[in-house]
């Protein structure tokens, strides 16, 4: 068995540092790669491609929509799910709009990352002014370069809500109690949603749970998955 990280936006696989050698006792670890598509749904193609037969999934923030498409097309395969600071709800128009205005100026300047503005607001208030996890976040989105972000940038997120009920495998889902992009509520959405899903919440992170608070992460991940999906 093997585990199929998969990442947010402007997020590559160093997103999951601090986590990867603790997950690895579970079997390989496998990166799925966003850069390449413009929509949920081709990503989870991509990424189911290029999978092994049968993995733990994890999905962060965006990739929580990729992983759970990922858990309908392929049940079979998925033996666990975990997704972390995410959502079922739909884009709003105005993101919608703000993405896409974004994306559009970014194709004639230069591209250096996310702003510090922006990254600051994703991570926990007292995080705001962490120069070394701003630098972190940043890094990500310049290793990916502009292309990526303008099309990432203009993926529409299409909610799911109605059609959660069809992931059957084990399910955590994990909120941030910090989060200023994804509420606690829609946390709460998804795990009445998906069928015995469990939910947990890290109370001192913000959004960026992975690289905040991967300790904390790790101490609800592991037990977990030696319950349902023990190596």
């Amino acid at each position: 068995m093997s585990i199929l990280l998969i990442p947010g936006y402007m997020a590559d696989d160093t997103l999951w540092d601090d986590v990867r050698p603790a997950l690895a006792r579970f079997g390989p670890i496998v990166h799925a790669d966003l850069g390449h598509d413009a929509s949920i749904e081709a990503m989870a193609a991509r990424a189911l491609a290029d999978a092994p037969a049968n993995f733990i999934l994890v999905g962060f923030s965006m990739g929580g929509y990729v992983a759970r498409e990922i858990a309908r097309l392929a049940p079979e395969r998925v033996r666990a799910l975990v997704l972390i600071a995410t959502s079922t709800r739909p884009d709003t128009p105005s993101l919608r709009q703000s993405r896409g205005t974004v994306g559009k100026a970014a194709a004639s300047v230069s591209f250096s990352g996310l702003s510090k503005t922006a990254i600051a607001a994703s991570l926990h208030p007292q995080q705001a002014g962490n120069a070394a996890l701003i630098e972190r976040v940043r890094a990500m989105g310049v290793r990916l370069g502009g292309e990526v972000f303008r099309r990432q940038s203009a993926i529409v997120r299409a909610g799911d809500r109605e059609r959660l009920h069809a992931i059957r495998c084990p399910t955590l889902v994990v909120a941030a109690g910090q989060d200023r992009l994804r509420s606690r509520e829609e946390s709460e959405e998804l795990h009445a949603g998906i069928p015995g899903a469990e939910l947990a919440v890290i109370e001192d992170s913000g959004h960026m749970v992975p690289i905040e608070a991967p300790q904390a992460l790790l101490a609800l991940v592991l037990p977990w998955l030696d319950r349902v999906a023990p190596a």
